[in-house]
């Protein structure tokens, strides 16, 4: 049987339809092999329907708080509008809510809440396990080794079990890389990501409400018209064009900029003041372009999330097996830096090094100069430097070394050159900027040298000149009956005859 609905909306409970004086019916044809004859009998039915005193459909009828639905021969959908004087309101159901909607929080968000009660409940069960085995006495022990022994090739079943199925999760969570087309793993949807990212922009416009630069402000124009330009120029890639792009600049030293995978693009005005021109600019918005794009916040956590889950096993049997808590903590310590150092922290560089790749291809096409990008890792490293940051090595640290970054943008730089000549961009100036930099900075480097070379033979006279030239010193007081003699360094020395007469 096919159906006829009317969409209705109404204050109270709808046991009866009454008093339909005059209802304007917008009516939208639902079927795909209806005859226009049966169409215009139906809106026929429908008018005898509306100037009666109450709906007697034929065929059965059902009634709800949202929908009257009539079994017919016909597929209509039909959806009526009451004028606003009549006492039932129909109209769309949503646009009408006396509160707000309850918005479900996101899966990344839940599973970042639960991580740590993952842990606990995994220490529990593995200290529980070694307590248990504590209190058993040494003959049921001997018989649980027995029936363990016994049954060994049910758990080597279950154990392949286990595995078939970890296994078939993670191939049907495959993933295909939007730009770069590298396969991956992706375990939270980009939905997921996108309500997350709705709630953290809210949680940061909240955080930098009193720091926020005006949209007049100069240096927001300058960064809107970036953001701008790397959206148009790159069109083709459908995960810029699906979101709208908006900028917010934060006052404030920090020298760092991300932007979010709803669009959102912060930036600190430190980040601006550390860039040298425009392009280095169009490269860093690129970088951080990239890291939205691509989805590699999902990515990450998707790898963390999958890496957790089999280390809780790991933990269990830490706390299961180890004699004393405290070497079960230590246990569980080295766990923890040996998940971060072999997994967390390479995987991470990993995604730098993708994320400089495609940002210097998304410049590209912005015509930008890329040939910017390795200069401004550069200067970060003297910038490090001048402040005395200590040097951190790379396998300690989530981004890879700014010489590394260097090397990697170098290695980089001819693909992105050919792709910016095919995008119909100006010619660049034949002066390299890495050249030019690697020039200053020699010479910066000369002149320092040159004047740390002066101040040092300046240091050298005035030793030699304090060497020649005594001390101020008070003279002897002569006793009586002796006669005054010059002591020290002045009765070693040739001096001239008017400095011994001072």
């Amino acid at each position: 049987m096919e159906q006829i609905c009317l969409h209705l909306v109404k204050l109270n409970m709808l046991s009866r339809i009454r008093s339909l004086n005059r209802v304007d019916s917008v009516v939208r044809w639902c079927g795909q092999r209806q005859r226009p004859s049966l169409f215009a009998s139906a809106r026929t039915d429908l008018m005898r329907t509306n100037s009666s005193t109450s709906l007697k459909p034929r065929g059965s009828v059902t009634v709800s708080l949202s929908s009257l639905c009539l079994r017919s021969r016909l597929s209509i959908c039909i959806t009526a509008f009451r004028p606003p004087v009549h006492p039932f309101i129909i109209q769309s159901t949503r646009e009408f809510h006396t509160s707000g909607r309850l918005r479900a929080l996101p899966a990344p968000l839940i599973w970042m809440v639960l991580k740590p009660l993952q842990k606990l409940m995994a220490i529990i069960l593995g200290r529980s396990i070694r307590k248990w085995w504590l209190a058993l006495p040494p003959n049921k022990k001997q018989l649980f080794r027995e029936w363990t022994w016994c049954r060994r090739w049910h758990f080597v079943g279950a154990g392949t079990g286990l595995l078939f199925f970890v296994c078939l999760f993670l191939f049907t969570h495959l993933d295909e890389s939007p730009v770069t087309g590298r396969t991956r793993l992706l375990v939270f949807s980009r939905e997921n990501f996108m309500e997350l990212a709705q709630v953290t922009a809210e949680a940061y416009m909240e955080e930098f409400k009193d720091s926020l630069i005006a949209r007049s402000d100069p240096w927001h124009q300058a960064v809107e018209l970036v953001v701008r330009i790397l959206a148009e120029r790159n069109r083709d890639i459908a995960e810029i064009t699906s979101v709208p792009w908006t900028v917010h600049v934060v006052d404030g030293p920090t020298i760092n900029a991300f932007v979010l995978p709803n669009g959102k693009v912060f930036i600190f005005t430190g980040m601006l003041e550390a860039v040298a021109d425009i392009h280095q600019l169009v490269f860093i918005l690129g970088h951080e372009t990239t890291h939205a794009l691509i989805g590699h916040a999902a990515e990450q956590a998707s790898l963390s999330h999958v890496v957790e889950l089999l280390s809780l096993i790991l933990l269990t049997a830490i706390w299961a097996i180890c004699p004393r808590d405290s070497l079960a903590v230590l246990g569980q310590w080295i766990q923890g830096k040996l998940v971060q150092f072999l997994f967390d922290r390479p995987f991470c560089r990993k995604l730098e090094a993708e994320a400089d790749q495609v940002g210097l291809q998304l410049a590209a096409k912005a015509c930008a100069d890329v040939r910017a990008g390795p200069v401004f890792w550069q200067q970060m490293e003297i910038y490090d430097q001048l402040r005395g940051e200590p040097t951190i090595p790379e396998w300690l640290s989530t981004h890879p070394s700014h010489q590394n970054h260097v090397r990697q943008l170098n290695s980089f730089v001819p693909e992105a050159l050919e792709l910016r000549a095919r995008c119909d961009c100006p010619a660049l100036p034949k002066a390299d900027p890495r050249v030019i930099f690697h020039q200053a900075v020699k010479l910066v480097l000369d002149t320092a040298k040159k004047q740390e070379k002066i101040a040092q033979e300046e240091k050298n006279e005035k030793q030699r000149a304090g060497v020649m030239l005594p001390l101020p010193q008070s003279p002897p007081v002569p006793t009586p009956g002796s006669q005054p003699q010059l002591g020290g360094l002045l009765a070693t020395s040739a001096l001239p005859q008017t400095l011994l007469s001072k």
